[in-house]
């Protein structure tokens, strides 16, 4: 599964640190994102899976690291990638001060459709969103898969009056996407898919069935970055990259695949360092300009020392690490 060969368990046992970064707002329902680092003959990668993700699943985000740590970069067409802000579902209150993290960016996703909110929320936080970025800004949402097919066609009416940009993930299925595009194609206002890539069997289904007006593609969950650029070729779709809230050396592996990808339209969410209250590098991968440079990121010795995971967070891990090695190695 992996370009790289396989490196043995002992060898990403020897390197292998785990850290507990504390957010700076809740985000996906966590205060505190856990990462595993790995050191290898290129410098550090990252294996992140989200906690609730089975083996299956994050294996491909083991064969990223390795296809990262252990392989040189694809040559790239940019050296920096220009990022989207990131807003969580918080209150209309919090936006000024989320979009205040993220300098120089010309574009927001907010993220809407969460399950303990309703959608006079949503519209409340998008109309904020929509004063500090003034006429110019883009908008574009993020749902998670979290509406149905008339409830996404209800939301996409109310929330057209902010000039979205485009509406991620609307709904969960392939199918519930191809409706929901049908159904609101006459507004144009773009579909992107991104669980329906990520999370599915056939990343292309998508694609193949019309369900999508453009693909966000992140590195990790893609099993890495040449296998994202195969995705990407062979959908044949306009992408975003974007990241899975990332360390800075996760977000350096998104930089890279962005950097890769032969035309890209739309502004990239790999700014998300910015959601971090600690990360592992003294020089984070965080917007500057509204950009972020396509470089390596070296993990600080002190830093994993500081964020350290507790011994069993960290068991936890190099269990599913090892979990997960098996896997690949099928």
């Amino acid at each position: 599964m992996t370009d790289a060969p396989l490196p043995p368990l002992a060898d990403l046992l020897q390197t292998a640190r785990v850290v507990a970064l504390p957010l700076v707002t809740r985000f996906r329902g966590i205060l505190v994102r856990e990462a595993l680092l790995l050191e290898g003959p290129e410098g550090w990668t990252e294996f992140s899976p989200f906690v609730e993700y089975d083996d299956d699943e994050a294996s491909a985000w083991l064969a990223a690291a390795i296809d990262y740590g252990w392989l040189p970069a694809p040559p790239g067409v940019r050296d920096a990638i220009r990022v989207n802000a990131t807003v969580p579902s918080v209150d209309p209150d919090e936006v000024a001060a989320v979009l205040e993290r993220f300098p120089g960016c010309r574009t927001a996703k907010v993220k809407v459709a969460g399950g303990d909110q309703v959608l006079a929320q949503d519209v409340a936080r998008v109309r904020v969103v929509r004063e500090v970025l003034g006429p110019e800004g883009r908008i574009r949402l993020d749902a998670n898969g979290g509406w149905n097919v008339d409830e996404a066609e209800h939301a996409i009416h109310a929330l057209a009056e902010f000039d979205l940009e485009y509406v991620e993930q609307p709904c969960a299925t392939v199918e519930e996407l191809a409706e929901i595009r049908r159904r609101t194609k006459y507004m144009g206002i773009p579909i992107a898919a991104d669980e329906s890539v990520r999370r599915a069997a056939d990343p292309l289904a998508v694609a193949e069935a019309g369900a999508a007006d453009l693909l966000v593609v992140k590195a990790q969950p893609l099993g890495g970055i040449r296998r994202a650029l195969r995705i990407i070729r062979d959908a044949g779709l306009p992408v975003t990259v974007s990241s899975a809230l990332d360390t800075s050396v996760g977000l350096a592996m998104g930089a890279h695949l962005a950097a890769a990808v032969p035309d890209l339209e739309y502004d990239c969410g790999l700014g998300t360092a910015s959601l971090l209250a600690a990360d592992v590098a003294a020089d984070p991968l965080a917007p500057v300009d509204g950009s972020v440079p396509v470089r390596r990121v070296e993990a600080s010795g002190d830093l994993l020392d500081r964020w350290a995971a507790d011994e069993d967070r960290t068991a936890w891990w190099l269990a599913r690490l090892e979990r997960c090695h098996a896997v690949l190695d099928r």
